[in-house]
């Protein structure tokens, strides 16, 4: 067993499990601001990827994890302290009251069957 491969996730989060004042889905979409330079080295390293990553086009959590081969848990924790700096911008994915109406979807369908 890998003890580094344990160790590095604790020390890049200071131990933390997941941010307490943010949740982030596998496919909220992170983005970074880009009037924000962060140049001043308070940031992990890790943290400065996911800004790199993200500042070209929105990436997933999941896809930032991929990339950088980090846990996921580890990138949501960062992306909560980023979020926290103001540093990133988050689309959080549609939730059950952003669904279309079933019947609207429906009637749509019968309307262009109707027309075929």
């Amino acid at each position: 067993m890998e003890t580094g491969r344990h160790l590095r996730p604790y020390a890049i989060t200071g131990g933390r499990t997941r941010h307490s004042r943010h949740t982030f889905a596998l496919i909220s979409l992170i983005v970074a601001r880009s009037e924000h330079r962060t140049e001043d080295g308070h940031l992990e390293p890790e943290a400065q990827q996911i800004l790199e990553l993200c500042r070209a086009r929105a990436v997933a959590i999941a896809e930032i994890a991929a990339q950088l081969d980090l846990p996921v848990s580890v990138v949501k924790v960062l992306c909560g302290d980023l979020l926290n700096d103001s540093l990133i911008l988050v689309q959080a994915p549609p939730g059950p009251e952003d669904q279309p109406d079933l019947e609207l979807i429906e009637r749509v369908i019968r309307g262009l069957r109707s027309r075929l």
